[in-house]
């Protein structure tokens, strides 16, 4: 594959030459052009969208980077942010990290070097350990573009941010199920490592504590947000001699964890067992599995996070906005927006 550097020196002239040529922005004389544009034919050169945009060092792309790209979850936010890009005539790069922080690490070095006009990052980790979070913030600031941190909050980096409202969707699934009459109410936790689970855990804690459920250890299970690791703690739980009369499911795959460790038990959530998740599964809507759950618009979360970024670089807005995305209750089939 030929590259500007090839035919710079079949045309003989600078690699800025063939770039003014590619661009259309700077002057070359007739004769250079001539050449370099022959050069371009005979080859079937095609220019990147970084090698059109080396005079201004500046793309028309946007990088978006997310910890899970086959949860259904990030896919609909995809969706959304995608609405707003094809809008504005933007390009996207995804890269999914699967949730590690050296694949972040990567992709963030990449989209630096495709000098990109923004980035969404959706954080692998929570970056609460010292070192990490001042490696992190030094790519961020060699990037040299507005970053929007979607979902995922990091403490000490000021960027601009939607994220859930964690503690109140969780807070307000176990408050429901207390004032469905439940006495005992288990929970399944996600990765308590991240910020967004440890917030969905101390609304669950807050409602058990504000109406004096007792909080028992052995209806606590610590989960990492996975499906297999839901399954086995589920498991764990209903094999126990005496079960909670209420879970709280954390995220979608914990509830498909949960769901499948009560089909072997020949139990049904929501009849055998009283049970709110946080997060639809869209999946179970295709069986019409009814059940109990706290949502949010996610592909508009998509939308709002372009939006604020899309803002950005054009610096229409202040630095370091949160936007929170609000939540509503689906109880037995009927949603309820929340205050």
């Amino acid at each position: 594959m030929i590259t500007i550097k090839d035919i710079a020196e079949l045309s003989g002239v600078s690699k800025s030459t063939v770039s003014r040529v590619l661009t259309g922005k700077g002057y070359v004389s007739v004769e250079a052009k001539e050449r370099i544009e022959k050069i371009i034919e005979e080859y079937s050169f095609q220019p990147s969208e970084s090698a059109r945009s080396l005079p201004t060092k500046v793309t028309n792309t946007i990088g978006v980077v997310v910890p899970e790209i086959d949860n259904s979850f990030y896919s609909e936010v995809l969706k959304g942010i995608g609405d707003i890009a094809d809008r504005d005539n933007y390009n996207i790069i995804y890269f999914n990290t699967n949730n590690s922080s050296l694949k972040e690490e990567k992709a963030l070095k990449m989209l630096k070097a495709q000098r990109v006009r923004g980035v969404i990052l959706a954080a692998a980790v929570d970056y609460s350990e010292t070192k990490a979070n001042a490696k992190l913030k030094k790519l961020i600031e060699q990037i040299n573009a507005p970053i929007v941190l979607l979902d995922r909050d990091i403490d000490g980096i000021n960027l601009d941010k939607v994220v859930y409202d964690n503690f109140g969707s969780a807070f307000a699934a176990t408050e429901a199920m207390i004032k469905a009459g439940n006495k005992s109410i288990g929970i399944i936790t996600g990765d308590l490592d991240l910020k967004h689970a440890r917030g969905r855990y101390e609304g669950y804690l807050a409602a058990m504590r504000q109406y004096e459920i007792p909080i028992l250890d052995k209806y606590v299970k610590h989960g990492d947000f996975m499906t297999d690791t839901a399954y086995i703690l589920a498991k764990e739980l209903f094999n126990q001699k005496d079960i909670p009369d209420a879970i709280l499911s954390c995220n979608n795959r914990t509830t498909l964890g949960i769901i499948k460790a009560a089909r072997e038990k020949n139990m049904k959530l929501g009849r055998d067992i009283a049970f709110v998740g946080i997060d639809h599964v869209d999946v179970l809507d295709i069986i019409g599995y009814k059940y109990s759950h706290v949502t949010r618009d996610t592909i508009e979360m998509g939308r709002m996070t372009m939006e604020l970024l899309a803002e950005r670089i054009h610096a229409l807005v202040k630095y370091n906005v949160t936007q929170v995305v609000p939540f509503s209750m689906c109880l037995d089939g009927t949603e309820r927006k929340t205050q």
